[in-house]
Parts: structure tokens; C-alpha cells; sequence
């Protein structure tokens, strides 16, 4: 069954593939994986696209993956945008819809059935967005025939970025014995110094197996054990995770191996699975963020998947770039804006001590008219459906929705409020002066209304990179520093009593629709798409280290700042 308004596959004129093959599949142009399909050709057609488009690409396996009926073979993709559908060797294997998060398939019938030691996929992806997907859009069809071809039309978004599409993250086959680990659930807390592991273990294939669990520290010593699908390990004098800055030995991380034995015919077989595990604490109060006991303040960024040439396409060496740029920024958090990043990043944020605001991908949702409170109504259940898989519950904080509403329906749900605002730039244009009284004001209303600590989740101003005037105007980047200056001095009145963040908007420009208030997309980063700072980036720089020294440090980790690591001499 196809998704609501889309076409049939087989007539989409797009085929993709990472290698060649057969010339009887028609006009088909390379494509690397993982990237978006946009950006890679030079077809103008092919970079605003929307609908089915095809990649295909065969593989052979090695024999033993092949022959051995004791292997599961597993066909894994780290996201496909918008909706997808898997056929390999021709078979039906899976569908999936949703752009950010991994799926998988068990494709060992398919594979172990007869002597062929190739494999072919097929992947269909249609990247049309409704007012059911997250993020929703609509289809406007242009019927006037004087001024548009018949069929024309246009996909509409209530969200300020490229409608990417494409496979944007790694497509892997890996093997696993037919009885194996299927998930890992950890939860950890402290009690007087003693850190608490508790873990629960999901296998999948037998009932039959033993479990045997193990924490190792940095160095590989054993500091706990234990067996069965379920338990607690204790770990005396735990070294705890601390944020970056916040600590003289940040982001600890010990590794739970996990190891599940079962008795087959030919012998016992094995399967591993090691997973890293920082043991903390979170905690909210009406005036705080607590972690691990620790009063701590967001000072960071939000961020885009998106880059030159490839999209929201996955690339570490953008990656690790990034990651060096936040260290050098003194960022000790980010928000992975407007939608679920890949789990690399999320694993290299646990590496370097990164706090993570998670964000689900309810960008643009519209509240209808006269809709005073949260309900569930017959027209959007297909929406919210979609919104509770997109959720995670294990990250220190998920952001349920970039809300475009002036009086957030969601703000008695949870436990801290994260407001957007861009006093000077969107209304008031170019009246520096009047920010002060309008954020304070911003503040003060939202705090009496809810008693909640509160993130400042968006601020900032576009500036294109060159650009200088002197006073200030819009999109030089004077305008862009002086109108960051405003928001801080009254941040650092508010942080005194309830305001627990400040996240700057944009971490680097990124690529947006084209729009006469676009100019080759929004220009709000510190840096820019290439990753080089303009003047906004030093002003945070500045600051950010200061935050950090001021408010998270404690005294034995305070000293003198090595520019060249990101670390601290003591």
C-alpha cells in the first residue's frame, strides 16, 4: 500500500545508483551513499524533485553469510527521506516512513536460499511531504493553464530549510547468530558515591541462553558483573559524566559489554555486544537544571544537517570538524534542530562531553484556530502516531515541537520551556535598542505564568559573510554581533534566578527553499556553510569560555585556558 497521494513507484523517472548495472533500467545517474540527491548532479530538475526515485546497487557476500543457516543476515538503512520501500532480489523485504531514524530487515531467507552469492537492493524513496508526515507540508497544484504547464505543482513547507532527500546515512549489511542481542536498555543513577547501572536486555531467536554482563573502566578493569536479562551493577567511587567545561575530567565513559551464549549442534555460539555508558544524573527544579547534583547552564548552539555538495548526506569528516569547532567555541551544548541526527553524532556528544537537546522532527506543525488545549482530534491521530515513535526518552532533554504559536499549548507538560524569539530582526528592524525590554518582558511572562526554568532555544541575525557597516545594519556582520550583545546582557540578569541556557541560531549558514528573504539560504550561522567564523563566532567564543569559568567549573578545575587543545591547564 502506497502512502496517501504519492504515485506508483515504477513511474518515477529517477534512478540512482551507487554502482553500475543493467543499461535496461533506463537513464540512471551515479549517486553516493550516504548524501542527499539534491546537490550531487547538475540537473536543475532533479535538485527540487518530489516524488519516487530509485537506488539500486548489488553486492556480493561472503560465502559463509551464504551458506551457514546458524548466521542472520541483517540489511540495516540509517535513515531514508521521506518513505521508503525495500525490495531485495526482487522480494518485498520492508517499508518504512519517517526521514531521521535507522530501520532493518532480516533478509537471511532471501539470501540463503540458493547457490547465487550476490545480492541486489532496490530502494524507493519519495520525499513528498503531507499534513501527516513529520515534518508536514502540502501539495499545491497550479491549474491555470496560462501560467502553468497541466500538472503542475509545487510542494509547500511551514519550515525554514532544504527538503533534503535521499539516502542520508550509512546502508550496511552486518550478520548476527540466528538467536542474538536485539536491545540494550541502561539507566543510571548515583547513591553516596556509588554508581547505579541498571540494565534490562533484550534477545531475540531462543529462550534458551545465558547472559553474562560486564563494566569495564577507562583502563579495562573489571568494577562490576553480572548475569541475566535484568539487573543492578554498583560501581564504589563511580567517576561520573560530566559535561565538557564542567569538569577537570569530562564525558567518563565505561563500556557494558554484554555477552549472550547458546547451546547449538555444532557447539556453543556467541554473541557481543559492548555498549559505552556515562553515569549521571539529571534533575529539574522550578529555577534549575541539575546534573549530577550540579547546577548547569546551556551555552551552545543549535545545529542542520547540511553541508556543500552532499545534503544532510552523513560525512565524519564534517563531523569531527564540527565537534572541533564547538570545543573551540566553548559550546557545551547543542540542539539537533528541527529533527533526530544520526547516532554517531549522539555517540560522539557522550565522547566529548556534549549535552544534547533532542529534538523530534515536529517542525511546523499548525495549530488549528480555536484550539485552546492539547487533544487528540480524528484529522491529525495518523500525526501524533508518527510524533510518539520519533521520541526518545534517554536523552537529557527532548524538544517535542519547534512551535510556531505564540501561546505554546505544550509549555504545563514539561519540564523546561524553550523559547524562540527574534526581537530586531523578524518585527522591529534594525531598533537594537528596544531588545532589552522586549526579552526581559519575554522572560518575566513566561515565568510567572509556568514557575519553570527556561532555555533561550533561539536568537540571532543573518549576516552575510563580507558584509560591514558601521553603524550597524541588517546582514552586516556589525548588525548580527550588536544584536547578540543585547540579548546577553539581559541573559546574564535572567540566568541569575531561572533562565538555564542560551542557544545561539545558527551554528553555520545552511541551505533553505529560495525566497526573495533568502539569499542562498539562511545566513544566520556564526560560521559559515564552509565552517569559517564570521565576527559573531569570537563575540561567543568570548563569552562562552567566560560562562564556563564564571558558572560551571568548580575551583580545581578553574585555570588557564590551552587554545591549541580546548583543555586546561591547572
Amino acid at each position: 500500500q502506497l502512502p496517501e497521494g504519492n504515485v506508483d513507484p515504477r513511474k518515477c523517472p529517477y534512478h540512482l545508483r551507487p554502482t553500475p548495472f543493467s543499461p535496461q533500467s533506463g537513464p540512471t545517474l551515479d549517486m553516493p551513499v550516504p548524501s542527499s540527491f539534491n546537490d550531487v548532479g547538475q540537473d536543475r530538475q532533479l535538485r527540487s524533485f518530489v516524488g519516487w526515485v530509485w537506488y539500486e546497487r548489488e553486492v556480493t557476500l561472503p560465502q559463509r553469510w551464504t551458506q551457514d543457516l546458524g548466521t542472520r543476515v541483517v540489511l540495516r538503512i540509517g535513515s531514508a527521506h521521506y518513505y521508503a520501500i525495500v525490495w531485495v532480489n526482487g522480494v518485498h523485504v520492508v517499508e518504512h516512513e519517517g526521514g531521521h531514524l535507522p530501520f532493518e530487515a532480516d533478509i537471511s531467507k532471501l539470501v540463503q536460499s540458493g547457490p547465487l552469492s550476490s545480492c541486489r537492493i532496490t530502494i524507493a524513496i519519495n520525499n513528498t511531504l503531507t499534513p501527516h508526515t513529520l515534518p508536514p507540508g502540502t501539495i499545491l497544484h497550479r491549474t491555470d493553464t496560462s501560467k502553468y504547464p497541466k500538472g503542475y505543482f509545487v510542494q509547500n513547507t511551514n519550515f525554514d530549510f532544504f527538503n533534503y532527500a535521499g539516502l542520508h546515512r550509512p546502508v550496511l549489511l552486518y550478520t548476527t547468530p540466528t538467536t542474538y542481542i536485539d536491545d540494550i536498555t541502561v539507566t543510571t543513577s548515583v547513591d553516596q558515591g556509588t554508581g547505579l547501572v541498571d540494565y534490562q536486555i533484550f534477545a531475540q531467536g531462543s529462550e534458551h541462553f545465558q547472559l553474562e554482563v560486564r563494566l569495564l573502566d577507562q583502563e579495562g578493569k573489571v568494577v562490576a558483573q553480572g548475569t541475566g536479562c535484568r539487573g543492578q551493577l554498583q560501581v564504589p567511587n563511580a567517576h561520573l559524566w560530566w559535561p565538557y567545561l564542567m569538569h577537570e575530567h569530562p564525558a567518563y565513559l565505561y563500556s557494558l559489554e554484554v555477552r549472550l551464549t547458546t547451546q547449538t549442534a555444532a557447539g556453543p555460539v556467541s554473541d557481543f555486544y559492548a555498549l559505552p555508558v556515562g553515569i549521571r544524573t539529571v534533575k529539574v527544579t522550578e529555577r534549575q537544571f541539575l546534573i549530577n547534583g550540579k547546577p548547569f547552564y546551556f551555552h551552545g548552539v543549535n545545529k542542520h544537517e547540511d553541508a556543500d555538495i552532499r545534503g544532510r548526506g552523513f560525512d565524519w569528516a564534517l563531523l569531527v570538524k564540527d565537534f572541533n569547532l564547538l570545543r573551540w567555541l566553548g559550546a557545551n551544548a547543542f540542539r539537533t534542530s528541527h529533527y533526530p541526527y544520526a547516532e554517531e553524532v549522539l555517540q560522539l556528544c557522550d565522547r566529548y562531553g556534549i549535552v544534547v537537546i533532542d529534538e523530534s522532527p515536529g517542525v511546523g506543525i499548525v495549530v488549528l484556530p480555536g484550539l485552546t488545549s492539547l487533544c487528540l482530534l480524528p484529522s491529525v491521530d495518523r500525526t501524533l502516531i508518527a510524533h510518539t515513535k520519533a521520541l526518545d526518552p534517554s536523552r537529557p532533554v527532548t524538544f517535542v515541537t519547534n512551535s510556531n504559536y505564540e501561546a505554546d499549548l505544550g509549555a504545563p507538560y514539561v519540564d523546561v520551556i524553550c523559547v524562540n524569539s527574534y526581537y530586531s530582526w523578524y518585527h522591529d528592524y534594525g531598533h537594537l535598542e528596544v531588545i532589552p525590554l522586549q526579552l526581559a518582558t519575554q522572560f518575566e511572562n513566561w515565568y510567572r505564568t509556568y514557575q519553570k526554568p527556561i532555555i533561550q532555544s533561539e536568537y540571532g541575525a543573518g549576516a552575510i559573510p563580507g558584509f560591514h557597516q558601521d553603524p550597524p545594519v541588517m546582514f552586516s556582520e556589525e548588525y548580527q554581533k550588536a544584536l547578540l550583545q543585547q540579548y546577553h546582557m539581559v541573559l546574564d540578569e535572567k540566568r541569575k534566578n531561572y533562565v538555564v541556557g542560551e542557544l545561539v541560531w545558527n551554528f553555520a549558514d545552511f541551505m533553505t527553499d529560495q525566497a526573495p528573504q533568502r539569499v542562498m539560504g539562511n545566513k544566520k550561522g556564526i560560521f559559515t556553510r564552509q565552517r569559517q567564523p564570521k565576527a559573531a563566532a569570537f563575540l561567543l567564543r568570548e563569552r562562552y569560555w567566560k560562562l564556563a569559568n564564571d558558572t560551571q567549573r568548580p575551583p580545581a578545575a578553574r585555570g588557564s585556558q590551552c587554545l591549541e587543545s580546548g583543555l586546561f591547564h591547572v
